[in-house]
């Protein structure tokens, strides 16, 4: 439990007045949700700050970066707050230094999470699931810390060492043929191993990265996943920026560049395809091998959050085609209900939507009423305990997964500022 910052304190006392009568509910949930993950899921040692996900005892990469990013916004003019998005930072470049493929970690070196996985574990890991998020996540966080902040000392040689063994892992798998990363899981779901004696399926070299599993932590069909390869692009043009202008290491910087410009031709080249009018799209993944997947999944990244990632504009024509398809019955995974629509997954029951993607939904729209909308939903359908859960029922709120899920308490908070226009600075 950590002393929450006058500043993220001042910044719901704002939001609460911006609320008003009208939005009362919103008010109330963002008041409990936004200081949550301070008192509650910060655990703070000599290795920086670990980030509780919500009610599993690990930190995931992706996840403790979306709980702190809406603190930015009170960083930009508070260096408490900063200073402890930094802590975030300093963990989250110790555990990338541990190992580029484990996505999840314990604070401690006490051999807790899922130690029988036939893969290279340690004792400091909780889950090695191969993601391409669970690098670039950091990354980008450091990034924008940097934008929102102008302090560059989380640039330093934990930083170099972790982001350079990133880069290294993107090259190693853009031939996955010559990687020895494996993994498998022995148990009933499918979704939770990769086939082919743990290297998951056939792949052609396209230029992009190999991905084991998805944002979701179940294992891709189609072994490219383009939304992730977008962000790895976005990412690595990020890190040129850093090591040409704060580093001042150019050979590096151009590396980076070279390996996104090598992805980016992969994505030109594989990862558009048809939806069933005819309208090009961006596919959820594919092989190079002729094969691909449309479906949309409610973990980020996704297809629908490109821009809320900067990967697209709102406004590119093919990203709106694939938002329609997402938001449709293409979308496999969209779902209605009497309370509720919006994007699902395979990893919670079937029919049931995940407030993530609700929140996602409404930062990648410019329309206020939808906004307006999206955040009544979310705040009516916390079955009263003012906390956004994984995933729900659509026709019965009560019945959720997760009943403490702090990446998705920050996501509806994200969502608030959002809609007050305190964003921030990308």
């Amino acid at each position: 439990m950590k002393e929450i910052p006058a500043c993220v304190e001042n910044l719901t006392e704002e939001v609460k007045k911006m609320c008003g009568s009208e939005h009362k509910q919103w008010a109330q949930v963002f008041e409990k949700t936004f200081s949550d993950t301070i008192t509650n899921a910060l655990v703070e040692d000599e290795n920086g700050i670990f980030v509780l996900t919500g009610d599993i005892p690990a930190m995931w990469q992706r996840d403790s970066t979306a709980q702190v990013r809406p603190y930015l916004i009170a960083a930009q003019k508070d260096k408490k707050t900063a200073d402890l998005i930094k802590e975030v930072l300093k963990r989250q470049f110790f555990n990338m230094n541990i190992d580029t493929y484990a996505n999840a970690f314990n604070q401690i070196a006490n051999n807790k999470g899922h130690q029988s996985d036939k893969t290279k574990m340690s004792p400091w890991i909780w889950e090695r699931k191969y993601e391409i998020d669970s690098l670039a996540y950091p990354i980008n966080l450091a990034y924008l810390y940097w934008k929102n902040t102008d302090d560059t000392s989380i640039f330093d040689e934990s930083f170099i060492n972790a982001t350079h063994k990133a880069v290294e892992t993107w090259q190693t798998e853009q031939h996955h043929n010559q990687s020895d990363y494996t993994f498998e899981r022995f148990i009933d779901r499918p979704e939770d191993t990769l086939i082919n004696n743990g290297r998951g399926s056939e792949v052609a070299f396209t230029g992009m990265t190999w991905c084991g599993f998805r944002p979701s932590d179940d294992a891709c069909v189609y072994n490219y996943s383009i939304p992730e390869n977008m962000f790895a692009h976005k990412v690595l043009l990020q890190l040129a920026e850093i090591y040409q202008d704060v580093l001042h290491d150019k050979d590096f910087a151009v590396e980076c560049q070279n390996l996104a410009d090598e992805i980016l031709v992969g994505i030109k080249q594989y990862g558009v395809i048809k939806d069933q009018d005819g309208n090009d799209i961006y596919a959820f993944e594919v092989d190079g091998l002729g094969h691909h997947l449309f479906m949309d999944d409610a973990n980020v990244p996704n297809l629908i959050s490109l821009p809320y990632l900067g990967l697209v504009d709102k406004d590119d024509p093919i990203y709106q085609n694939t938002r329609r398809a997402s938001l449709s019955k293409q979308n496999k995974y969209y779902y209605t209900g009497k309370y509720a629509s919006g994007i699902g997954s395979p990893h919670t029951p079937e029919g049931y939507i995940w407030p993530i993607a609700l929140a996602i939904e409404g930062m990648t729209t410019d329309s206020q009423d939808e906004k307006e909308q999206l955040l009544n939903t979310l705040v009516n359908t916390t079955n009263n305990t003012q906390m956004m859960h994984e995933g729900f029922d659509p026709n019965d709120p009560s019945k959720f997964t997760r009943p403490w899920f702090s990446w998705a308490n920050m996501m509806f908070c994200e969502l608030v500022l959002d809609y007050f226009g305190l964003k921030i600075k990308q």
